[in-house]
């Protein structure tokens, strides 16, 4: 049997070379977490089916959320400037150019469809499923390239109910004449609060998709506090 002593000398050895360091010998690099994770974010992620699916969901929220906060605030103006003859043409919020820079960012394409639309261009016929009065997301993987976003379309503001509600009651005939006057096929009357409308139907490009999810799982670094 062969002696253990190289064996055993080398961790001492090396024992005595890690106590002899002491930590103000040790050289910090400057923002190394930093840096860390710049090259973290910089490295290519492998993106799942699943991740997909989830970034599609997310990028779908996104962009229909921002283009109803916009139609939101754009008819509370319209409306208290000239009532419902101003509000009227500002009631697409899927081709604002706000949406539509979004839209070009995430490579989508966003529409809204309804079986009772306003304009015939929007008619579809939907399902009891698609149009159920919650917050319920549908998301596809229509092809290799191509994923879909789908959720309601509720009736949550008040006042929608002026162009929307009950004719005579909710919606002055006067300005239901107006509507007439430029949709002549309109169904889209007799909502209530509360009610679907319709759906929010978006369809995503897949490096949109990707690009979206590598952002939004992106690490940031919190700013330091000051010692002092």
């Amino acid at each position: 049997m062969r002696p253990a002593f190289p064996a055993l000398f080398s961790a001492v050895l090396a024992l005595s070379l890690l106590a002899g360091c002491r930590p103000d010998q040790i050289e910090h690099i400057e923002n190394g977490k930093q840096i860390a994770t710049t090259l973290e974010n910089m490295a290519v992620k492998r993106i799942l089916p699943a991740d997909f699916l989830r970034a599609t969901r997310w990028a779908g929220d996104s962009l229909t959320g921002q283009a109803d906060r916009e139609l939101r605030r754009l008819l509370a103006e319209q409306l208290q400037a000239g009532g419902v003859a101003a509000a009227l043409p500002y009631c697409r919020p899927e081709s604002y150019a706000s949406t539509d820079s979004l839209a070009l960012v995430l490579l989508a394409t966003p529409g809204r469809l309804s079986s009772r639309p306003r304009n015939p261009q929007n008619q579809a016929p939907l399902s009891a499923t698609e149009l159920r009065p919650d917050t319920t997301r549908l998301i596809k993987r229509l092809t290799a390239d191509v994923f879909e976003y789908q959720r309601p379309i509720l009736l949550s503001d008040a006042q929608c109910l002026r162009c929307h509600g009950e004719v005579g009651k909710d919606i002055a005939a006067a300005d239901y004449v107006l509507i007439k006057k430029q949709y002549p096929q309109d169904q889209a009357v007799g909502y209530k609060l509360g009610d679907a409308m319709g759906v929010w139907r978006v369809s995503f490009a897949r490096n949109g998709i990707a690009e979206f999810y590598t952002m939004k799982t992106r690490k940031v670094m919190k700013p330091r506090k000051p010692l002092f």
